[in-house]
């Protein structure tokens, strides 16, 4: 191997730590950016009863649905974001947490518009296993 080849070789390899190196480096705030939750009424909590219909425990966020039953015997379909699959799972929450049929009692921050969802607070199963902030929850 000639001096030109070697020096060539290295200066390749410089060029691509650079690379890899500028690629790690900026990746980061795009990974941890997160929308707004402007969406949500942090002032009105609610706190609701009702069985869980599905757990999705997708990225970006898990979102955990149940069915509420109103005053007159209809039911209301609610929705709740909750954070990113590896934070819940620091938190001890795995894909079969909740499954369908488990009676919870839960408070969320409710859209601002109306709609049946909300941003979860905190949630207590029938079980007396809880998630987050349980304050004034009573397992149903």
């Amino acid at each position: 191997m000639e001096i030109s080849e070697v020096k060539n070789t290295f200066g390749n390899n410089v060029v691509l730590s650079i690379v890899v190196a500028l690629l790690l480096f900026t990746s980061g705030p795009s990974v941890m950016a997160h929308h707004s939750s402007a969406m949500f009424d942090a002032q009105n909590e609610l706190i609701l009863t009702g069985v869980v219909t599905k757990f999705d425990y997708l990225n970006p966020h898990a979102w955990l649905y149940i069915s509420v039953t109103e005053n007159d015997g209809s039911t209301t379909d609610w929705g709740f974001e909750m954070s990113a699959p590896p934070l819940l799972r620091r938190s001890g929450v795995s894909p079969n947490s909740w499954k369908s049929g488990d009676l919870v009692q839960v408070r969320t921050a409710p859209l601002k518009d109306g709609r049946s969802a909300g941003s979860l607070r905190g949630i207590i199963k029938s079980d007396g296993s809880t998630y987050r902030n349980v304050e004034g929850l009573v397992a149903p």
